[in-house]
C-alpha cells in the first residue's frame, strides 16, 4: 500500500492548514494517516474543502451512519475503487452491521428495502435520489474521492492485503467503532474553508470563455438540494477549488464537452474515445487534456507514462486530476433526481 505518483505531507511533518485538517481528522475518524486525504495536501484549500464535505456528509449529524455508509460503498463500487471499497467494508464492521458489511462486499444486496433503496441509487442502477443533503452529498464526495484515490494511491487498505481476510476486517472494524458510532456535532470544519483565489494556479494561457475564472470569480453558491445544511457549503467549497485546476489546460471545455456525452457507465477499452476529445489539440495539450479526461471518466487506466508525459509538480497533478475528477461529481450532480438536482 503507498502512494503512486506523489509524495504527500505525513502528518508528523504537516503545518498550517494542512496539519489543522490532519489534527480534526485523526479526532473525528479515529486514524492518524487518512491516505484518501493525504493525497490532496498539496494543495491545502482542496484538502480542506474535501475533508468537510466528506464530514459534514457522511460523519456529522444524527442521520444513520449505516445509511450513509452503504451509499460511499455502492459508489464506490460502481466507480472501481478498490481502496475506498475496503476502507468503508471497514467502516461499515465499525458500525457494527457486520453482515451487511459482508454482503455488501460480496456482491449482494441489503435485505433492508430501504438500504436496498439507497444503494441502488448509489450505484446508478436507479435515478431514485433520497432528500436527505447528507445521502447526496456522500455521494458526490465519494464521486470525487474514488477518482482521487484510485488515481494516486495502490489499492490496498491495510498492509499487504490484509483487508482481504474476513477476520482482519472484523478486527480493523472493531478499532474505528468508537468514533464510527460517535455523534459528531455538524458544521465544525466549515471553519477550515476560505476564497481559495489566493493559492489558485495562475493560468497559463488567456482563459477560453467557458474555462474556470481562478482568481476573480464569486465564491460559488450552495446548491439548493442542501437546503441551507453545511453539506452545501462544503459542496460549494470543493467545486471551485476543484474545478480551479482548469487553468492548467488550454482548452478545459474538452474535457466538460466528453464528460457530457458521458452516459454514467465506463468507458469502452481502447482509445477511441480518448482519440475523438483529443482530436486537433496542440501537441502539448495531449498529455495533460488526456490525464483529465481519465482522471474524470477512468481514473484506474491512468499509467506511469500519462503521468510522466506532462512536466508537473505534485501541486499541478493534484489540481489537474481534482478538475477532471468534479467534472465528472457536477456530471453526477445533474443526473439526480429534479427536486434533488434543482
Amino acid at each position: 500500500m503507498g502512494f503512486l505518483h506523489i509524495s504527500p505531507a505525513e502528518p508528523k511533518a504537516a503545518t498550517g492548514l494542512v496539519a489543522e485538517v490532519y489534527r480534526q481528522q485523526a479526532a473525528d475518524v479515529g486514524l492518524a494517516r487518512m491516505p484518501a486525504l493525504m493525497a490532496l495536501s498539496s494543495v491545502p484549500a482542496l484538502l480542506a474543502a474535501t475533508w468537510s464535505l466528506l464530514r459534514e456528509s457522511l460523519m456529522a449529524g444524527p442521520l444513520s451512519r449505516t445509511e450513509r455508509e452503504v451509499v460511499a460503498l455502492g459508489v464506490s463500487t460502481a466507480n472501481r475503487c478498490p481502496y475506498c471499497v475496503g476502507a468503508h467494508t471497514l467502516f461499515l464492521h465499525a458500525t457494527g452491521d457486520h453482515a451487511l458489511a459482508e454482503t455488501l462486499l460480496a456482491g449482494g444486496r441489503p435485505a433492508d428495502p430501504r438500504q436496498a433503496a439507497l444503494y441502488a441509487w448509489a450505484t446508478g442502477e436507479t435515478r431514485d435520489a433520497p432528500d436527505a443533503p447528507e445521502l447526496l452529498g456522500t455521494a458526490l464526495a465519494f464521486h470525487f474521492i474514488n477518482r482521487m484515490v484510485t488515481a494516486l494511491h495502490t489499492p490496498d487498505v491495510l498492509p499487504g492485503g490484509l483487508q482481504k481476510t474476513r477476520l482482519m476486517r472484523r478486527a480493523a472494524g472493531r478499532t474505528l467503532s468508537r468514533p464510527a458510532r460517535r455523534l459528531l456535532p455538524p458544521g465544525e470544519s466549515l471553519r477550515f474553508l476560505h476564497t481559495p483565489h489566493a493559492d489558485a494556479p495562475q493560468p497559463l494561457h488567456t482563459p477560453h470563455a467557458d474555462a474556470p475564472q481562478p482568481l476573480d470569480a464569486p465564491r460559488a453558491a450552495a446548491p439548493a438540494w442542501a437546503h441551507g445544511s453545511p453539506v452545501g457549503t462544503a459542496y460549494a467549497a470543493l467545486t471551485e477549488v476543484a474545478g480551479q485546476g482548469g487553468a492548467l489546460l488550454t482548452h478545459p471545455e474538452r474535457v466538460a464537452e466528453a464528460v457530457a456525452r458521458w452516459d454514467g457507465g465506463h468507458p469502452p477499452m481502447g482509445g477511441s474515445w480518448l482519440a475523438d476529445a483529443l482530436s486537433g489539440l496542440p501537441a502539448a495539450e495531449m498529455a495533460p487534456t488526456r490525464l483529465a479526461l481519465l482522471a474524470a471518466l477512468a481514473p484506474y487506466r491512468i499509467t506511469e507514462g500519462d503521468v510522466a508525459a506532462w512536466p508537473h509538480t505534485d501541486e499541478s497533478l493534484v489540481r489537474l486530476l481534482a478538475f477532471g475528477a468534479v467534472t465528472a461529481v457536477r456530471h453526477a450532480e445533474r443526473t439526480f433526481s429534479p427536486a434533488a438536482a434543482s
